[in-house]
């Protein structure tokens, strides 16, 4: 990181000693530049969302920010306007003042699958890597977690977790829009760490799991979610060129490589607790989010493949803790 004041401010945010210091970081990087074609047009959207009090919260069985009760019709309508001007949606689904943001994800039956087997999230300082807008951050915070820092280098997310953020400003959930390189050293702070959909996406692998265990105290747990294909110990597949029409992925281990890769990085007690074949059901286009999804990465003829005749996307739920 070459901005060293920016850096400061990062490691005194890890720390814990200073959380505004998330906003100042992520104002200096970001919301004042204009690398970015739409930051002009998403600033003007924050401009012009109502200042509404939620009649009642819930973070614990969805997200759901008040009701259409709270708001005036014009104020409604506002909060609309403002959430599909950061179309595609892929994270969620939200609920916002009776805004219903259908995502691409059902990212509540991930969380649904996971919340049975991980540690109880109560108290503990959270970070979840790859967070993207936030969905599961606030979700842990419904399970009473201290505070959740998400880590995701996407601006797009990054202003839809500001637009969700806008109407829960006195929660302690924050989003860094970097990636987990640029994270100071050794932070060891964290009692949970999220890895979600990340892994594989990593041209290094073990780095990532290093990074991971390098942000966990003692004893904390990783919950690591991620692709995998059938095959013993050793195997991963490389793919040649895409994956699901996808050109970002590197690795996709078998369910025992994962887990020695985990224990080769010196995580202990690792053990898988899940594996679900994503469905059509979980991951698909909505008018939320109206491009390609999930069927458009599989097999016409075969569903249990990808496009490229690679096995189709199944996904391993693996615990670890730090020594």
């Amino acid at each position: 990181m070459r901005d060293r004041d920016a850096h400061l401010r990062l490691q005194a945010l890890l720390r814990g000693t200073a959380m505004e210091a998330m906003a100042d970081y992520a104002s200096d990087r970001y919301l004042y530049s204009r690398k970015h074609g739409l930051t002009d047009r998403w600033l003007d959207m924050f401009d012009a969302l109502p200042d509404v009090v939620a009649g009642s919260i819930d973070l614990k069985t969805a997200v759901r920010i008040g009701s259409a009760a709270d708001c005036t019709p014009a104020q409604q309508a506002a909060i609309d306007a403002a959430a599909r001007s950061q179309i595609p949606w892929r994270k969620g689904p939200w609920s916002v003042f009776g805004v219903e943001i259908d995502s691409e994800w059902r990212s509540d039956m991930k969380w649904d699958r996971l919340l049975p087997h991980i540690d109880a999230l109560q108290g503990r300082r959270v970070l979840d890597v790859g967070s993207g807008n936030a969905y599961h951050c606030y979700r842990a915070l419904g399970e009473g977690a201290r505070y959740v820092l998400g880590v995701d280098p996407h601006l797009a997310y990054f202003f839809q977790f500001r637009f969700i953020q806008h109407f829960l400003r006195d929660y302690p959930v924050f989003v860094l829009p970097v990636t987990l390189d640029e994270f100071p050293d050794s932070v060891a702070q964290f009692d949970t760490v999220f890895s979600m959909g990340v892994l594989y996406h990593r041209k290094s692998p073990l780095d990532h799991l290093f990074q991971l265990l390098g942000c966990l105290r003692s004893g904390g747990q990783l919950v690591l979610e991620t692709l995998v294909v059938d095959g013993p110990e050793g195997y991963a597949l490389t793919p040649p060129d895409r994956y699901c029409r996808m050109n970002n992925v590197w690795f996709l281990p078998s369910v025992a490589t994962t887990e020695s890769w985990l224990r080769r990085c010196g995580f202990l007690n690792v053990r898988t607790v899940d594996i679900n074949v994503t469905s059509a059901e979980e991951q698909r286009t909505t008018p939320w989010m109206p491009f390609q999804s999930l069927i458009d990465g599989l097999d016409p003829h075969d569903q249990n493949l990808s496009i490229e005749g690679l096995p189709g996307p199944k996904r391993a739920l693996i615990l670890a803790e730090a020594p």
